[in-house]
């Protein structure tokens, strides 16, 4: 039976994060035929129209209001809950993004439905949509499905391949929204760091951990990772050490990546620290510990120095790539 899919596209800096390219390909696998459905919000909302049509969706909601130029729970959950009112989707998806983990149990609250949180894959089988996501910091993984009204859950980047864009176009809905008793407004906000890319959408991660030893340790790897045009990321320990910020922190405690790369420098490999990252499709450790625990999950280990292995590492990658 077709179904009408609403997805919630996320857009940062000017451009739609991939995690939202790969929530209209979830859409597809469900839709069964039905239409999909994207909304987007903010003043610069129209000018992701057509790109949300090339990878899928067939109408765009557009709620322009400046108050949603900027995240702000009350803001963005008021918005949302009128879209959802208004279109009566089947699924509903959102990216599991630090935006997504905020607003997605509260709407499911309100809402009086279920959520299922962090899904790296779907299946469709006939009435049936079957969702996988990790348990247990990733060492399990359950498979669950909803079994009555609307199916709602959070996709976790870099899990469920985006398709290709094509040529077809979607419909442009403008949808005023009606926002109201703000507690919070967000007068400015200032970043620690600009540009680069996006940790938790990175197709490569170089990650570095105590072994670093300075926060100039650090230098080797952002130099590599800007040759691979990765993101660089970091254990806790280097974070509490004063190496870097937490920003870069991945781990149960910190971000979780799914990159198709990640190259670990100077990481033992504490278990609050693979809960982040093994789910890495390729493992590259780098440790001068031979017994060090990171070995055990990696696909490739190099015993050796970092601060010789790694600058050697981006020689020759150079060669091939730059």
């Amino acid at each position: 039976m077709s179904k009408k899919v609403l997805v919630v596209a996320e857009a940062r800096d000017g451009h739609l994060r991939n995690v939202s390219f790969e929530a209209l390909a979830a859409a597809k696998r469900v839709a069964d035929g039905g239409e999909i459905n994207a909304v987007v919000f903010g003043s610069q909302a129209a000018n992701y129209v057509d790109t949300l049509g090339h990878y899928g969706a067939n109408k765009v909601y557009v709620a322009a209001n400046a108050e949603l130029d900027v995240y702000t729970t009350d803001a963005y959950f008021q918005a949302l809950r009128q879209v959802v009112d208004a279109v009566k989707p089947d699924t509903l998806f959102i990216p599991h993004t630090a935006i997504g983990k905020d607003l997605a149990p509260r709407l499911a609250a309100r809402l009086n439905t279920g959520l299922i949180s962090d899904i790296i894959d779907v299946e469709a089988n006939g009435d049936d949509i079957v969702f996988t996501r990790p348990i247990y910091a990733g060492k399990a993984f359950e498979k669950k499905k909803a079994t009555d009204g609307l199916v709602f859950a959070t996709i976790r980047p870099n899990n469920i391949p985006a398709g290709e864009p094509t040529d077809s176009s979607a419909e442009k809905v403008d949808f005023t929204v009606e926002i109201k008793d703000l507690r919070t407004i967000v007068k400015d906000v200032v970043r620690k760091t600009a540009g680069g890319v996006d940790l938790s959408e990175a197709k490569v991660v170089v990650s570095g951990g105590r072994g670093v030893k300075s926060a100039d340790g650090f230098k080797p790897l952002q130099e590599l990772a800007e040759v691979l045009g990765g993101a660089v990321g970091a254990s806790r320990g280097a974070c509490d050490a004063e190496y870097c910020d937490y920003s870069l922190q991945i781990g149960q405690t910190g971000k979780v990546v799914t990159p198709d790369l990640y190259i670990a420098a100077g990481i033992s490999g504490a278990i609050q620290h693979l809960a982040g990252m093994s789910s890495s499709k390729v493992i590259v450790a780098i440790n001068k510990d031979p017994e060090a625990p990171i070995f055990q999950i990696a696909d490739y280990g190099i015993v050796g120095d970092l601060f010789e292995v790694i600058p050697l590492l981006t020689e020759e990658f150079k060669k091939v790539l730059v």
